[in-house]
Order: structure tokens, then C-alpha cells, then sequence
């Protein structure tokens, strides 16, 4: 009897914590059956299983899920599978830390994939692009170098899919399919450094920004990114696809010192991006003369780039009318940290520029043929291109504009109409 029990409760851990995987909405495999909630899309239309609308190039399966992402909607609009029965609770590891999804989409936008735990306790979600409309097209998600839940949280038995992550917002009702989602092994831990550029921060009017290290805005001058404060911390700045990044190396903590105090008490964020493989704390400092400083600690998301949003309400009582240091910490010496785009800012936190919502203007063809001309869908008074490093590429006011200077990829474009609104969209150059 003692051993049928032990035997019995290992079946019963065996059989209560594996993972329901692949979900390929097959009848006679997973997630066709699953509860999937959409949430945050205006009346919320349920997920259907349907035939695959088009069973060729990347996917040939049957049947797939169909996702309507409504103009109506939120750009964070999603579906996420219910607690407890559907994926099955996980461990996270190397077999399963990769995490792969078809997508068949008619524009280009991000696809976030998120996992969470038995009490809702996350990781923010990861977003990938895609890089084609109107095809069947697969992308990878590492999710290795995120953390397992603490043990009071429960363990990951949630998955919640994004299929059109779009903060420029929708011009229209978006049908996206998806298909295949797989988890397979992710080969360790992940690198030690960035390969992938920070995002690139959303086009804000120049007097609602003051940056201090970034390429999409123009910088204070005369900053020292180093100052001799008996620091282990190695700074340099590292190349990533193209745009620059300040890497602190050895890192225990480091300074930023203003040429002058940065009067920033009109801003209401302040905005960072990290990417660290290895660190387990970090905070960051505004100071001010006296010295006067709060920190603020940055919740570690490790092997991906992070973005920060900090309301400049949670450095009181520092004095924002002369803040003259940065400072990070958290270090033991040992950790490197990746910086982008520090810069102070007000209006929303998405995007404080005007987008129309209803007949936006747009840019065709799109995706576009390298070399070709793009044109407008009205009349425009000036465009500029943006690559993803956030560094301007051409300004034109023309109607239509070559693509014999940009690369291969995806660019941003910000659109003045003839009535001075501003239109944000993303261009692929094929």
C-alpha cells in the first residue's frame, strides 16, 4: 500500500504538471478545445478555430486560430489561455525556452507572446515583429533567459498571444491568423551581450524631450559619461545592428554628470531601455545639488531589451529644476548593463504625437521593393524616415519618395498631412 501510494503520487505530478504543447488547434491535438479570453479589443470577438485560409508557403496545416483585431481596440489587445487546464502548469527550461508561433498578418506590426504564472504573477511579454503580410511566417521567441516564478506564485500555466501589438495604432479592423505554437529547447541561458538594436523611441515633439543619451533626439551637450568616482564600473559604447549603446562592464555603480544642472521640472517621465544577461539588481538615481537622490529600481526582464517609463514623481524630494547626476547601482562588480535612450520627457508615455485614427494617411505600396517609389494616400507636407536605431534617413516634403538609399528591413515613417496632422506607420522595404 505505501508503494502504490508513492507510485501514485508521482503519476499524479507527472500527469498534473506537464506541458500541453504543440498547440496547433487541430481536433485531435491542442488548443482547439482550449478557453481562449480576448481581452482589451473594444467588444472583445471571441478567437474562432477555423480552416486555414491559406494552406501554403510556411503552413499547411489544417485548421489555425483567427484573431479580429478591431481599429476600436487597444494596440496591447490579445487572447490568453485560461489558468489551470489548458497549457498545464511548467517548469521553464532549456527544453522548452524557445517558443515559436505561425503568423499570417496583413500589416506589419509586433506579435507578443507572454507567460504567467498560477496568481498572475509575469515577466513582461516579449514582442517580435513580423516581416511579411499575406503569408504564412514563423518567429521565434527566447524566453531562456526568463525566470521561473517564485515558489509562492505558483508555476507557469498561462500563455497570452498579441497577434497585432501596434502603438502607432490601428487604421483598420486587422484579421490575423495563428498557428504552431511550439516550445523546444533553447540551448542555455542565451548570450552575454545584445545582437538586436533598443527599440526605437516614438517620434515626440523636440520641446517635450530632453535627452541626454540617445539617437533618435538631440543630446545635451557636455555630458560626462564616466566621472572618477572610484567605481569598478568599465564604461564604453558598443555598436548594436548599427546604433550606438553605452555598455557598463564590471559593473558595481556608475555616474552621469551634467555639463549643468538640467532644469527637467516641466517632464513627467523618464525613459531608459536595458538589456543584462547577468544582472540581478539595478537602480537608478536623478540627483540633485545638496547632493539630494532616490533611487528607483528597475525590474530586471534578463536577455532582452527593457523599456522604462519612470513618472519623475517617484525621485521626490529630489530638486528637477537642477538635477545633475545620473547615477546607477545595484553591482557587485562583476555584471554587465546595457543603456539606450536616457532622456526626460512629458505627455504619453506610448506617444504624445497626434495619430487620426479614422482614414489615416498611408504610404504604398507597402511593403515596398528596394529602389521603387512610395507614395501617399493624401496630400502630405513633409515626411522623414527613421531606421530602427531611431536615426533620421530622409526628409522630403515631396508626394512620393525613393527607396534607393535604404536597406533591406523595416523603417518608421512620420507622416505631417496638409492639415498638420501626424500620421506614425511602418514601412517594409523588401
Amino acid at each position: 500500500m505505501k508503494h502504490f501510494t508513492i507510485i501514485a503520487l508521482v503519476f499524479l505530478a507527472t500527469f498534473t504538471f506537464a506541458q500541453n504543447a504543440p498547440i496547433n488547434f487541430e481536433p485531435d491535438g491542442q488548443g482547439a478545445d482550449w478557453t481562449w479570453t480576448v481581452f482589451e479589443n473594444d467588444v472583445n470577438p471571441p478567437v474562432e478555430v477555423i480552416a486555414n485560409p491559406d494552406a501554403s508557403g510556411s503552413n499547411t496545416t489544417a485548421t489555425v486560430a483567427k484573431f479580429t483585431a478591431l481599429q476600436s481596440g487597444n494596440p496591447w489587445a490579445g487572447t490568453e489561455s485560461l489558468h489551470g487546464s489548458d497549457l498545464g502548469a511548467f517548469v521553464l527550461d532549456e527544453t522548452n525556452s524557445i517558443i515559436k508561433i505561425k503568423v499570417w498578418k496583413p500589416v506589419i506590426s509586433d506579435v507578443g507572446i507572454k507567460l504567467v504564472a498560477a496568481s498572475g504573477w509575469a515577466q513582461p511579454e516579449i514582442k517580435i515583429s513580423n516581416t511579411v503580410v499575406n503569408q504564412w511566417e514563423e518567429l521565434t521567441f527566447d524566453f531562456s533567459g526568463f525566470p521561473n516564478p517564485p515558489a509562492a506564485e505558483g508555476q507557469y500555466d498561462q500563455i497570452v498571444v498579441f497577434p497585432d501589438f501596434d502603438l502607432a495604432g490601428r487604421t483598420q479592423d486587422n484579421i490575423v491568423y495563428f498557428d504552431e505554437i511550439t516550445f523546444s529547447n533553447g540551448g542555455g541561458s542565451g548570450g552575454d551581450e545584445p545582437t538586436v538594436a533598443a527599440p526605437v523611441p516614438p517620434a515626440r515633439n523636440p520641446e517635450d524631450v530632453i535627452a541626454v543619451f540617445s539617437g533618435a533626439y538631440a543630446n545635451v551637450e557636455g555630458t560626462d559619461f564616466n566621472p572618477a568616482w572610484g567605481q569598478s564600473t568599465i564604461v564604453s559604447f558598443v555598436e548594436i545592428e548599427g546604433n550606438e549603446a553605452m555598455k557598463y562592464g564590471n559593473f558595481n555603480y556608475q555616474g552621469t554628470q551634467f555639463a549643468s544642472p538640467l532644469n527637467v521640472a516641466a517632464m513627467e517621465f523618464l525613459h531608459v531601455d536595458m538589456w543584462t544577461a547577468n544582472a540581478t539588481a539595478v537602480n537608478i538615481f536623478c540627483i540633485s545639488e545638496g547632493p539630494v537622490e532616490t533611487p528607483y529600481s528597475l525590474p530586471i526582464t534578463p536577455n532582452q531589451w527593457v523599456s522604462y517609463d519612470i513618472a519623475m514623481t517617484s525621485f521626490t524630494p529630489v530638486d528637477l529644476s537642477a538635477v545633475i547626476q545620473f547615477k546607477f547601482d545595484g553591482g557587485d562588480g562583476t555584471p554587465a548593463i546595457y543603456l539606450d535612450n536616457l532622456y526626460f520627457y512629458k505627455g504619453d508615455p506610448v506617444n504624445t504625437i497626434e495619430i487620426t485614427e479614422k482614414n489615416a494617411l498611408k504610404a504604398y505600396p507597402n511593403p515596398v521593393s528596394a529602389g521603387s517609389l512610395v507614395s501617399f494616400s493624401a496630400d502630405i507636407n513633409t515626411v522623414e524616415v527613421y531606421d530602427l536605431s531611431g536615426k533620421l534617413i530622409i526628409s522630403s516634403s515631396e508626394q512620393s519618395i525613393s527607396t534607393e538609399l535604404l536597406k533591406q528591413g523595416i523603417y518608421s515613417l512620420r507622416i505631417i498631412d496638409a492639415d498638420n496632422k501626424i500620421h506614425l506607420q511602418k514601412l517594409m522595404v523588401k
